[in-house]
């Protein structure tokens, strides 16, 4: 029987093991790094353990210190969660060589997935369908598209989409890096890409008396980098049919392997309803409480009891209702031109509340949330820049997509970008609705337009009037003399306040004053004053009230409202003309470290060239000229370590590397 689990992972997924834990009166213990210290899933347990470090592999990919925390902490099993070593097999047997219960696979079944192309080649074998393994060196354009991918690891790193020939090399060679970073193993393999297909996996539960339940299928279609962004149980492609035929084939998967535990096989299925193997996950997956709400199944604990040696019934309990889970992620979704950025964030999360949640971590109808962040977190440089999973159950698919679209516009969400925008627009989109969600979605619906701000021009301006109000109530209210004036306040008024604001690439001016007859503000006719306090301000727009909350810190005015959410920056009264920048000059989107370069200084450029990679959050990212020219500086070498602002090229004409 497990009394002490140590969890060899952090965040939410730490936070979510936790909780059966606690309901199953086993005993929990944390490890945390140097950047997690502060981390909520450090101070949930009832003991943590510090891994010195900061970045993944000084830390959370350290086996032998891992094991060692559970020694130390009188740790009896040990449960890898997902990501980091919940795939290495060569840690699962260290656990068990120490003596210790895993909470996961025999090893071997995890060797023997963990490998990509052996496993396509060993589920060929037993029957189950697949898509063929192509020879990077023998690939011609009859094969295209195609898809690079890492044999090892997961999560959509060490993946690229080849289009055309001449981007091949460079695809393999960016995967490959990537891989190697992420997994320590840069092994990759081509596979022919299907442009619309469906992804749909199969959770399923092996015990050791021979029991194997394929409990519940899931869509995870709507991707970003090949990443998971939105999924589903039950998928609304998969027939009662196509449905037995996908339970018969994971469950061949699973005997094929001799499988213990929790695991997820995944297919990818065309148009014409034919599926073909991806993978088989051999832990828990992101997307578990979907099957878990519509299951009513707790499957970490479920994990542990299959751990301690229970035999499951003989059937799985029957799905029931629909249930939708979105990864909320801190992260800019497009450039200022629409095109695709997802950039990761970091930063202070100052306010972190969705509102009406009914659960955390628990399966049941409603709200659920499942995070590792809190208001007050930071968001790091070092992981994955996912904030929370949002899940919702209800008895109809539409109904649970207008619960979770509703509770995510809702949410107050300030101190970095999120893609909380694209997701409650995508939640919305009729193409949703009807259930066409396959692999190509942000393609064919148009990033730009689903990334779309909640907050329309209209919204953005009555905002930018309430932080302007709310600003000047806080001053007021922390006046150390005649607090009690209004804001402004003259005996001959000659010109209104001034405030601006800055979002994206807008400026808003706002121009008021407050009389005796009222608000009166430049371009707002028609809009009045009902009252104005620091974090609350209420308007009169044409005879409707409407109500605006505000939260200011520093520069930034967070303003929240029915009409949707917006961020502004405070423009500073006086500029530093210092802080110019040089025309053409790319500066870092976020904190992270140059580990290749493409160009040197003095090189001529077309727009679009790759001129370096940044690794930021287990992904590369690329910076590309934006026009043509010549790289007049690169100030960066290879290892070099950036933040954000910091100026990675100069990229222009002939003499303009010199500083304004």
């Amino acid at each position: 029987m497990i009394r002490n689990l140590l969890v060899a992972n952090r965040g939410e997924i730490a936070r979510r093991v936790f909780r059966s834990c606690r309901d199953a009166g086993i005993a929990t213990v944390a490890v945390f790094s140097d950047a997690d210290a502060g981390a909520p899933h450090a101070a949930e347990a009832d003991v943590a353990v510090r891994l010195p470090g900061r970045a993944p592999g000084e830390t959370y990919l350290r086996g032998e210190l891992i094991v060692r925390a559970a020694a130390e902490a009188g740790a009896d099993a040990v449960h890898p969660g997902y990501g980091f070593l919940s795939e290495n097999a060569a840690f699962a047997q260290s656990v068990v060589d120490a003596g210790l219960t895993w909470v996961g696979p025999p090893p071997q079944a995890i060797a023997t997935m963990g490998s990509k192309v052996e496993s396509k080649r060993l589920m060929a074998a037993a029957g189950v369908p697949v898509l063929a393994e192509l020879d990077p060196a023998e690939v011609t354009g009859a094969d295209l598209p195609l898809l690079v991918k890492a044999s090892a690891g997961g999560g959509g790193r060490g993946m690229r989409v080849v289009r055309e020939l001449g981007g091949l090399a460079e695809a393999i060679a960016g995967a490959r890096a990537e891989a190697g970073s992420a997994f320590g193993d840069p092994t990759v393999f081509c596979e022919r890409y299907l442009e619309t297909g469906r992804h749909i996996e199969v959770q399923v539960l092996a015990d050791r008396h021979g029991t194997v339940w394929a409990v519940g299928e899931r869509e995870c279609s709507i991707q970003r980098r090949h990443q998971k962004v939105v999924e589903e149980a039950p998928s609304p492609f998969v027939g009662p049919a196509m449905r037995a035929e996908l339970f018969e084939a994971a469950r061949q998967a699973t005997q094929a392997i001799d499988y213990v535990g929790a695991g997820t096989v995944e297919f990818l299925a065309g148009p014409d309803g034919r599926f073909y193997f991806l993978e088989m996950n051999t832990r828990l997956q992101v997307e578990h409480p979907v099957t878990e709400n519509v299951t009513g199944l707790d499957l970490v604990a479920l994990q542990l009891s299959i751990a301690e040696g229970a035999k499951l019934p003989p059937e799985p309990p029957a799905a029931r209702g629909h249930s939708i889970e979105v990864r909320l992620y801190a992260e800019t979704v497009t450039t200022r031109d629409g095109a695709a950025d997802w950039q990761p964030q970091s930063g202070t999360l100052h306010t972190f509340e969705v509102p009406g949640v009914d659960r955390e971590f628990t399966p049941g109808a409603g709200l659920r949330l499942d995070s590792g962040v809190e208001s007050g977190s930071v968001v790091g440089v070092h992981y994955d820049p996912m904030l929370a999973k949002v899940i919702t159950w209800a008895p109809t698919r539409d109904e649970a997509a207008r619960r979770l679209a509703a509770a995510l516009a809702g949410a107050k969400i300030h101190g970095v970008a999120t893609n909380r925008d694209l997701l409650v627009n995508v939640l919305r989109h009729e193409a949703f609705l009807a259930g066409e969600t396959d692999t190509a979605f942000f393609d064919r619906h148009g990033l730009a337009g689903l990334a779309e701000p909640l907050a329309g021009p209209e919204a953005e301006r009555l905002s930018a009037l309430a932080a302007a109000l709310a600003g000047a109530a806080a001053n007021r209210a922390g006046a150390k003399a005649l607090g009690r004036l209004p804001s402004g306040w003259r005996n001959v008024r000659s010109v209104g306040q001034r405030k601006g604001f800055s979002r994206g690439g807008t400026e808003y001016e706002v121009v008021y004053a407050l009389t005796r007859d009222g608000l009166r503000a430049e371009g707002y006719e028609g809009v009045g004053l009902i009252s104005a306090e620091p974090g609350r301000v209420v308007l009169d727009v044409g005879g409707t009230r409407r109500a605006f909350t505000v939260a200011r810190h520093g520069a930034e005015s967070y303003v929240d409202s029915a009409l949707g959410p917006v961020a502004f920056t405070a423009a500073p009264r006086f500029a530093d003309p210092a802080a110019a920048l040089a025309a053409g000059s790319l500066v870092a989107p976020m904190p992270g470290t140059v580990v290749r370069l493409a160009v040197a200084a003095g090189d001529a450029v077309a727009a679009g060239d790759p001129l370096l990679w940044l690794e930021a959050m287990k992904m590369e990212h690329r910076i590309s000229a934006p026009a043509d020219g010549v790289v007049a500086e690169l100030p960066v070498e290879v290892g070099s370590q950036v933040e954000v602002g910091t100026i990675l090229a100069v990229v222009g004409d002939t003499g303009w590397g010199e500083r304004a």
